[in-house]
């Protein structure tokens, strides 16, 4: 398996989550997102690849890393047709990072959350694996069988919700509250806060695409 690709976003970032993450032999490749930069220099961490229109990061420290650490730069235009961190995405992609976890994605602004979510559909149509992680949460997308395994489990609780369009029989087993063969609508709260039943979740479906929430209190 590659080793995984970091984005680092202007969300909420916690060190004592953040930096192992960033500091693992498992990450290999990391790109600062417009603020996410100001978390990157301030524990010394540089970065691979700087992306962003800069509204919300000082001139200085995007041109220390431009001049000084000669960090490779992509800039946009404030008035542009996608987030920092959906270009950031596309960068990835790009280069044919195919494990790409995105730090910072999360945070006060629930706009800028759900915009992350469904930017994951563009990781999902490459190919990628991509998810959006802090402290508490796991979020990807999923169009096809997967198993959780309780040991590797990101926390004891999981949720599923459909993106755009109903998943069609939806089944989960191995579950404390399995499901056999359900139409799950996207106003359906059905499947929120489910838990292991045994060491192994399946979770199948006829057709869709499901954002699948792994999460810890």
């Amino acid at each position: 398996m590659s080793k995984r690709t970091v984005i680092v976003s202007g969300g909420m970032l916690e060190e004592e989550f953040a930096l192992p993450i960033l500091q693992s032999e498992e990450t290999e490749f990391v790109i600062g997102v417009d603020k996410g930069l100001e978390f990157l220099y301030k524990h010394g961490i540089k970065p691979d690849y700087i992306v962003g229109d800069f509204d919300s990061v000082s001139p200085e420290l995007v041109s220390y890393y431009r001049k000084e650490m000669n960090v490779p730069i992509r800039e946009f235009n404030p008035v542009k047709d996608a987030s920092d961190t959906e270009i950031a995405l596309r960068l990835c992609l790009g280069l044919n990072r195919k494990q790409i976890w995105i730090l910072g994605g999360t945070g006060n602004r629930i706009d800028h959350l759900w915009a992350n979510v469904q930017c994951l559909q563009i990781a999902l149509a490459a190919g990628a694996d991509a998810r959006i992680i802090d402290s508490h949460n796991q979020i990807r997308l999923i169009d096809k069988e997967v198993t959780l395994k309780k040991s590797e489990a990101f926390g004891p609780y999981f949720s599923l919700f459909p993106l755009e369009l109903p998943v069609d029989e939806l089944s989960i087993r191995g579950a404390k509250y399995p499901l056999q063969k359900h139409f799950l609508k996207p106003s359906d709260s059905l499947c929120v806060s489910n838990e292991f039943a045994a060491d192994e979740v399946t979770i199948s479906f006829l057709y869709g695409k499901v954002i699948l929430m792994e999460t810890r209190d």
